[in-house]
């Protein structure tokens, strides 16, 4: 009976905390609003990033758009790869998202972020949209000078805000999946090999530059495997109105956005260690 007198009760056992959703969506916009910031100090970087996509449009869309060497039905070959650069911009941004992850692990600024009560979750997800909103700015850029050069550009406000849901997604999932990378690699410049080992072959290996209809067989069934591919394709639509997959685009994207934040939150730790 003393025993039993002298247990505590069952009630004072303290349960679990979790952190609300509204708390999480709290500490992602905080996360978000810090990388941020540092657009202000970052703007020179912005601007010599515009230059490789100028130089697709403003050279390899002008000489094929005269040769008509791509068919690309009733659609001029430079509307058809607008697009596709806009996409191209935001891949080359997000994809070497994971050399900052090593910086601050390197300058003890991750390990102090992985002992606050943030979710790990919150905090990737946070840079994963950060680097959607600096591919914004990037798509803001390439999209300005599609206008100079007569692109069809939409002037749709639905179809702008659509388009800027869906460079976030791409940028999330290519920013996820190089903090991924780092998190397996844990160095910089293996990091940097491989980011530039497989930055060239997302991009051959989607419709950015050729239609699918002209792919091989195998180039296809990789196309239908990279979330660029479904990038290039929503923003055709709602940039120049081609036929377009919106749903499946938007379904694929969020789902992959969605399973790499939550494989880069699971990799995170072990960048600290």
């Amino acid at each position: 009976m003393s025993a039993r007198l002298d247990a505590p009760p069952a009630a004072s056992v303290e349960p679990v905390r979790r952190s609300p959703p509204g708390l999480v969506a709290a500490r992602v916009a905080a996360m978000c609003l810090v990388e941020l910031q540092k657009l202000r100090h970052d703007r020179a970087e912005l601007l010599t990033r515009a230059v490789q996509p100028a130089l697709w449009l403003l050279i390899f869309g002008q000489v094929f758009t005269g040769l008509r060497a791509i068919p690309t039905g009733n659609v001029p070959y430079l509307d058809f790869l607008a697009p596709g650069i806009l996409a191209q911009s935001a891949l080359f941004i997000a994809i070497f998202y994971g050399i900052q992850i090593i910086w601050e692990r390197d300058a003890g600024v991750l390990a102090k972020l992985l002992v606050t009560p943030t979710p790990r979750v919150a905090l990737v997800t946070g840079k994963a949209f950060a680097a959607g909103v600096r591919a914004l700015v990037q798509a803001l850029v390439v999209l300005v000078l599609a206008a100079l050069l007569g692109v069809g550009l939409t002037t749709n406000p639905v179809n702008m805000l659509a388009m800027g849901a869906v460079v976030v997604l791409g940028s999330a999932f290519f920013c996820c999946l190089s903090i991924t990378i780092a998190g397996l690699v844990l160095s910089r410049d293996r990091l940097m090999g491989i980011g530039q080992a497989i930055t060239m072959p997302l991009f051959f290996a989607s419709n950015a530059l050729y239609p699918v209809d002209l792919m091989p067989g195998w180039l296809k069934a990789v196309d239908y495997a990279n979330p660029l591919g479904y990038e290039v394709d929503a923003l055709r639509g709602l940039l120049i109105g081609t036929p377009a997959h919106l749903a499946l685009d938007f379904g694929v994207l969020v789902v992959a956005a969605g399973v790499m934040i939550g494989i880069a939150a699971a990799l995170l730790g072990r960048l600290a260690r």
